[in-house]
């Protein structure tokens, strides 16, 4: 039902209210809310259902004290019985009054049953007039076409030239007329006219300042580069935590798990992370949320841990010639789980890419760094490659954890894991490591056994001097390699002091049966261990044997004695 309005309203005194305003303003606010939730989402949604309903409600508490609701309409407000129930002061396409006040409608009844039907049919129009053109229908004619049964208004045409303006509805005194630079100058009065005259406007008043333009496109550059999904996920995430509803929830999973997949797809795994990481977050801190539904939250960052997803990800990287920002890639994997560091151990040692492997020894630190346990763990992998991988973290960390699970990999590894094992165990370097490397003097490969050797003497540690002066009185020694001889004795001399020249120089200048001496090898090794000596008693034996014939043994006492080594 329509009537048209006079221009303007006799003032009347305020009479007290027929019942609580606030049942009024309780319903405009509810009624503002499902008009924004309807242009937010789709009509599938349950935000869409939560805010029509909301209304119902709102219109039920209030049929309770009235069968009908009018509203006049001013402009940017609403006002029931002379008193104000809704302003929203700006005149914006989000401001319900202004839209009504805009298309000429003053006055707005709403009978009891308006909630059941024709609300949903109000905010359908509200819609399209918020996203209509300038040939598109106005409001105005959009309700006519309705014939609404529970909704009744009035209206002012605009149409009218000679009919009162916008302005002389709203207010009871006429706003002083702006004359346009031409008629001013002219001496001219304005005239009230509804077609606009392009002499009426001085163009060079609106040209912009260089400047002004530059700003104007830095700041649209700037809008348009804005990466958005960020927001989307913040803002999805932000619905979890303040709708209870479980069906808002599990919709929102839904769309996270979707979301996922295709940030990783799409190489944005900055934002991949970021979803991960407030994810979790927002799983631990929202009220009342379903167990399964906190599960499925915090399951999207341990699924990205998982060897699956994981090595597909890695694989994929590896493969495609497309390389992501190294930072971001380092964000992502920041966030990965400590049982990721399997997956990223076996990886190491099988890629190509320079890029990717730097990326993965970081994270790999990383992880091993905060999970100790997980690494010792991995030294007794069946997989060779992360054992070799989970040696060397604990050899770059220095960790006295691992010495146990590397003095095993002594006895159980192949000769490459018990070399890697030796090694790890010199850069520990404590003392529960330097008594594991004393195993490895007795090693069948006779690597382990020189580097093991040359560690002890390296670090000092005396405890070991035992086993390496059984080995240089040993059968075996004299029966392998100059290098590994070498290794030995110059440990002996670092360990030994003064206390093992005595052997040392039996070894050199000593006659044997029949006068014979000792092999030329183990001569010159004893040369050089008193040389490690370097005390006053060791260089007595080394002078004694500076005439030597054999040219091997003469050459090693001359680099004894001027502090050189071989």
């Amino acid at each position: 039902m329509t009537t048209s309005v006079p221009p303007k309203a006799e003032e009347r005194l305020l009479d007290e209210p027929s019942f609580p305003m606030v049942y009024v303003t309780d319903l405009l606010k509810a009624f503002v809310k499902a008009v924004r939730a309807h242009q937010l989402y789709m009509s599938n949604n349950p935000m869409h259902a939560r805010s029509l309903e909301a209304v119902r409600e709102s219109f039920a508490a209030l049929w309770k004290h009235t069968d009908e609701l009018v509203l006049q309409v001013i402009e940017t407000r609403l006002e029931w019985e002379g008193r104000v129930v809704l302003d929203e002061h700006e005149r914006t396409s989000d401001n319900v009054a202004w839209l009504l006040y805009k298309d000429g409608i003053r006055e707005l009844k709403m009978l009891e049953g308006f909630e059941q039907e024709e609300l949903g049919v109000l905010f359908n129009l509200l819609q399209r007039v918020r996203k209509a053109t300038d040939d598109d229908d106005d409001l105005l004619t959009l309700m006519w076409e309705q014939e609404f049964a529970t909704l009744q208004y009035r209206y002012v045409d605009l149409t009218q030239e000679t009919g009162p303006g916008v302005e002389s509805m709203e207010r009871a005194e006429q706003k002083e007329k702006i004359l346009s630079p031409a008629q001013a100058e002219a001496g001219l009065e304005s005239t009230q006219s509804s077609i606009a005259k392009l002499d009426d406007f001085d163009s060079t008043l609106y040209f912009l300042e260089d400047s002004e333009v530059e700003y104007l496109q830095g700041e649209i550059k700037r809008e348009f580069s804005t990466d958005l999904r960020p927001a989307v996920i913040a803002s999805l995430l932000d619905t979890f935590e303040n709708q209870k509803d479980p069906t808002v929830r599990e919709e929102i999973c839904g769309l996270l798990d979707y979301f996922l997949l295709i940030l990783l797809s799409t190489a944005q795994y900055r934002n991949a992370a970021y979803l991960l990481r407030e994810a979790g977050t927002t799983a631990n801190r929202a009220p009342e949320v379903l167990e399964a539904q906190k599960q499925r939250l915090t399951q999207l960052n341990e699924l990205m841990s998982d060897p699956k997803p994981l090595g597909q990800l890695l694989q994929a990287l590896e493969d495609s010639p497309l390389r992501a920002p190294q930072h971001e890639l380092d964000e992502l994997f920041g966030i990965l789980q400590p049982r990721a560091l399997e997956t990223i151990l076996s990886w190491i040692g099988r890629s190509s890419n320079p890029q990717l492997k730097m990326l993965l020894e970081v994270a790999a630190t990383r992880l091993a760094s905060s999970n100790s346990a997980e690494l010792i763990r991995l030294i007794g992998s069946d997989d060779e490659a992360v054992v070799l991988e989970a040696i060397r973290r604990a050899a770059a960390l220095k960790s006295p954890a691992a010495v146990p699970a590397l003095g095993k990999m002594l006895t159980v590894g192949e000769p490459d894991m018990r070399l890697a094992a030796v090694t790890a165990l010199t850069e520990i370097g404590s003392p529960g490591a330097m008594q594991m490397l004393e195993r490895a003097l007795i090693d069948e490969d006779r690597e382990v056994r020189i580097v093991a050797v040359r560690a002890l003497g390296a670090k000092n540690a005396r405890a070991a001097l035992p086993r390496i002066e059984a080995a240089i009185k040993g059968k075996d020694l004299r029966d392998s390699n100059l290098t590994e001889k070498m290794a030995f004795f110059e440990a002996f001399g670092l360990l030994c002091g003064d206390a093992g020249v005595p052997l040392l120089d039996g070894l050199l200048n000593s006659k044997g049966f029949m006068g014979k001496k000792d092999d030329s090898e183990i001569r010159a090794c004893a040369a050089m261990a008193l040389g490690k000596i370097n005390t006053a008693k060791a260089t007595d034996s080394l002078n004694r044997a500076a005439g030597e014939k054999d040219v091997i043994v003469r050459n090693a006492v001359s680099r004894a004695i001027r502090g050189g080594t071989s």
